[in-house]
């Protein structure tokens, strides 16, 4: 072996590539951003904070992210760029010393039912090939054993286009892993006839049940009537067996109806179309609450939930099987993968090894690869995309991380923080936007927005180290070591709610008794089995309201005015004052500037390039046609209505002329969650994840329940802003209310009436109650993980 000497020929000069060792945003004005210029250090962890809505995520993502992204789409022809996500410019004068940039952000996993855990990672694609390899018996490629693949036959004749066409006979065969009878989905519906009509009615007498089915003039319902397959005036029950499977299951047909050509179609395919093949969370409330009560969904029972064909089954390594191997905890898929001692696919075994012990190493060793991706939080599905950067040897790359830590129990943020200072110290740079004070501990760096939120933020208020944002005065750095105390009296309960047996997901039989009246969180580790508890226990009828993580449905047409309902209330004042219908007052609707279609913007497409947004020219952006604009009420027309904000419109729909009791009552709510600085015809898709969240809040208070669910309602929420909600749980209580909050914020824990404390571990070793009393019983008895990190935080 040689070796070659090197000499260090460095001068005193420093090398011109090592001056590049800051990223420079100069005149950055994205969203509420106001001409931001700042200089973040490269090869170190900067942390981004300020209260929600002061601009951080419009500075990293927006901004720092989406141009390096853009820049890296630009070195692909423009054939490529073609099939890319068309990303315009951010509005910045001067963006210089980027890296490539790796976003690992909140957004929920799709809630496809064809989506898991194990498919979202490529974790299944190797166990399906190790399968092909292993299995015995062989069954065939690694898609015999993909339940999103369907087995194949076709036989005939086909043309050659080669020299002298002839026809050919060929035939083709794909093996797929797909049950057939639920499709690779794992679960079978069920359709309740009862829902869909009344059988003691004829269709002429409107037998339909169905929203919007109207047996007059509705086209759908005299496609029925006058398709000549059922009597329209035979009561439903005297229909023969032959008009009663025409009727629920008859292939589609053209028939005549009043002289124009449409489809009959039997009822039950038509349904399955029409609703089931769509998002259930963006249908309207009356739509959802119809499929809710008429299909039901069961496990499939000839896979047995596994979703995989017989064959698919049947194959086995050792005594496993890969429907066995998906609904393992990953921490013992891992354990199992490496009893595998084979030569021949030692390469895959080595990946997959690494794969499954990385999830082990970010916490997610509970988890199993069968586990539906739309049903991860926001926390696990961030985890889940962190996977495949832990171990990559790239070095130099900027990550960017949108709020780590959340559904993260403060045992779990420690290990959090140890891979984020892993791949800083691999040599890249990490950009953190966050809120939890252990998380803003371990920056290099820190850059705090504000001063507020919306149009009162976008600046930047403080730069430099941890130790000195504390004395800086900012909002901060005032909060940074605020810690709630325990309550020295708790609420008595006015009732409980009792919960037996529950063994949805990892939970062992829990019995518990949750106290009505009062403030009761329910906390533990993650994947201890909280929300299992909660969601899968807790019945969701007329009295329970629950607010979940689930993402706001809504595209830019959509505004918190439209969001909430408040639109409503104003367009009928409107109206009622000037004597016309309240549709003229709907951008989306007849008030609506027929040249940009109530947009208030014109889209230029260019093709593989970015399309242009530039401001309507006939209404100038307010996207009301002009004789709308004339109406007013209480002196103001409905788009400077619009470009209030929520605490100015509270004050002017309060009182005199334009007092709007109905409009003020729901300002109040968003007020009370702390978005009195959000405008009302703001778009929904700038919001926040934080905003989003309080705002789906607001609209939940107007509801009529007895007991609040609230699943982590601190996400997205800045230190100064948790005692704003604190506050406003306090009030819920006080009227009467019952809130079960599921969290994991310690000030939360001690603001608590009583506490409900799962685990001990994740997966198999959670799943049971380990504490249940007042958050001082808990830092006095100091048994669990919870009760030690609660007497830190509150210096016990």
């Amino acid at each position: 072996m040689s070796s070659v000497k090197r000499t260090d020929r460095r001068t005193a000069a420093a090398h011109p590539a090592d001056g590049h060792d800051m990223i420079r945003v100069h005149g950055a004005r994205e969203n509420n951003l106001k001409d931001v210029s700042i200089e973040i250090p490269k090869r170190r962890l900067t942390v981004f904070t300020g209260v929600s809505g002061s601009g951080k995520s419009s500075l990293v993502f927006n901004t720092i992210a989406a141009e390096s992204q853009r820049l890296i789409n630009e070195t692909y022809s423009a054939f490529v760029q073609g099939f890319m996500p068309t990303l315009a410019r951010p509005e910045v004068d001067v963006l210089d010393g980027l890296t490539t940039a790796i976003i690992v952000d909140q957004q929920r996993m799709g809630a496809d039912p064809r989506s898991t855990v194990g498919t979202a990672t490529d974790a299944n694609a190797m166990l399906r090939i190790l399968f092909s390899r292993l299995g015995d018996p062989h069954i065939g490629p690694p898609s015999a054993y993909s339940f999103n693949t369907a087995s194949v036959r076709a036989s005939g004749a086909i043309t050659v286009e080669r020299g002298n066409k002839k026809a050919v006979k060929a035939t083709y065969e794909r093996t797929g892993g797909m049950c057939t009878n639920c499709e690779g989905r794992g679960k079978v519906s069920d359709i309740d006839l009862t829902q869909l009509y009344d059988d003691s009615k004829s269709l002429a007498e409107g037998a339909f049940t169905i929203p919007g089915w109207k047996s007059d003039s509705q086209w759908t319902v005299q496609v029925y009537a006058q398709s000549g397959f059922v009597d329209p005036d035979k009561p439903i029950r005297e229909y023969t067996e032959k008009e009663l499977r025409d009727f629920l299951y008859g292939e589609p047909v053209k028939v005549k109806v009043n002289g124009v050509n449409l489809t009959y179609e039997g009822l039950i395919p038509k349904i399955q179309k029409s609703f089931l093949s769509k998002d259930k969370e963006a249908m309207q409330p009356h739509i959802r609450a119809f499929v809710e009560r008429a299909v039901t969904f069961t496990t499939c029972p000839e896979c047995d939930g596994t979703r995989l064909s017989e064959g698919a089954r049947s194959s086995r390594i050792g005594k496993i099987s890969i429907a066995d191997a998906c609904a393992m905890e990953i921490r013992d898929l891992a354990e199992w993968v490496r009893t595998l001692d084979e030569p021949s696919v030692a390469p895959l075994l080595t990946a997959l090894r690494d794969t499954l012990d990385s999830f082990v190493e970010i916490g997610l060793g509970y988890l199993s690869l069968d586990r539906p991706a739309g049903t991860l939080s926001g926390g696990e599905a961030q985890r889940v995309k962190m996977i495949r950067h832990l171990g990559s040897s790239l070095t130099d790359t900027t990550y960017v991380f949108d709020e780590p830590t959340i559904g993260l129990h403060p045992h779990d943020i420690q290990r959090m923080n140890d891979l984020l200072l892993r791949l800083r110290d691999k040599g890249n740079t990490v950009l953190v936007v966050e809120h939890k004070p252990e998380a803003i501990a371990i920056a290099d760096h820190v850059v705090d927005l504000g001063p507020g939120a919306g149009t009162a933020g976008g600046t930047v208020c403080f730069e430099g180290t941890v130790e000195d944002l504390r004395s800086a005065g900012t909002v901060t750095g005032r909060h940074l070591d605020d810690r709630a105390a325990l309550k020295e009296t708790v609420r008595e309960p006015t009732g409980v709610l009792e919960i037996r047996g529950a063994n949805t997901h990892n939970l062992q039989d829990v019995d518990v008794d949750i106290p009505l009246g009062v403030l009761c969180v329910v906390t533990g580790v993650a994947g201890s089995g909280k929300s299992s508890l909660i969601h899968g226990s807790v019945p969701a009828g007329a009295d329970v309201i629950a607010v979940d993580q689930s993402p706001i449905k809504g595209s830019r047409r959509s505004n918190p005015a439209t969001y909430t309902g408040l639109l409503d209330p104003i367009r009928k004042a409107f109206a009622k004052a000037n004597g016309v219908k309240p549709a003229l007052f709907s951008a989306n609707s007849e008030g609506a500037c027929p040249t940009c279609n109530g947009a208030g913007v014109i889209y230029t497409d260019l093709a593989m390039m970015a399309g242009v947004a530039s401001p309507c020219e006939d209404c100038e952006g307010k996207r009301f046609q002009p004789s709308v604009l004339e109406y007013r009420f209480g002196g103001r027309d409905i788009s400077e209505v619009l470009a209030m904000s929520v605490a100015q419109a509270e004050e002017f729909f309060g009182t005199g002329e334009a007092r709007t009791p109905a409009a003020h009552k729901i300002l109040q709510r968003l007020a009370d969650v702390g978005l009195g600085y959000l405008t009302l015809g703001q778009p929904l898709t700038t919001l926040s994840g934080g905003e989003r969240q309080r705002l789906k809040l607001a609209t939940h208070m107007g509801e009529k329940g007895g007991v609040y669910v609230l699943d982590e309602p601190t996400t997205g929420l800045h230190l100064a802003d948790v005692e704003q909600l604190l506050g406003l749980l306090d009030r819920l209580v006080d009227a009467g209310k019952s809130v079960i909050v599921i969290e994991h914020h310690q000030a939360v824990m001690a603001h608590a009436d009583w506490i409900i404390d799962l685990g001990p571990g994740a997966g198999h070793d959670g799943g049971r109650i380990v504490f249940e009393g007042t958050p001082a019983d808990l830092v006095a008895d100091r048994s669990t993980l919870t009760g030690e990190h609660l007497a830190a935080y509150v210096g016990a």
